[in-house]
């Protein structure tokens, strides 16, 4: 028997916007930043141990190292691809 895991969450503001009410991430969920305007999305901290967002992580790891100034996980990728990696991940 399997599980679903839940979806993503868009975020309602970019990168740039701050409000502490804003900047609350639900427990079991993780902020990260994608794509060239930095739209913040929180994931489920599952997609942490599956391959295809580990793929994403290397990515981020190669491009900005360990230091993530927005306080979120920054991912190099157009924001088409992670919404397609998601939804995948989503699926399983």
């Amino acid at each position: 028997m399997g599980f679903r895991l839940p979806g993503i969450r868009r975020s309602s503001f970019t990168a740039g916007q701050s409000s502490s009410k804003q900047m609350e991430v639900p427990k079991g969920y993780l902020a990260v930043y994608v794509g060239e305007e930095m739209k913040r999305f929180l994931i489920p901290v599952a997609f942490l141990n599956e391959p295809l967002f580990q793929e994403l992580l290397s990515q981020a790891e190669e491009e900005f190292g360990y230091c993530h100034q927005m306080g979120g996980l920054t991912i190099p990728c157009k924001e088409d691809v992670f919404l397609r990696t998601t939804s995948r991940l989503n699926g399983l």
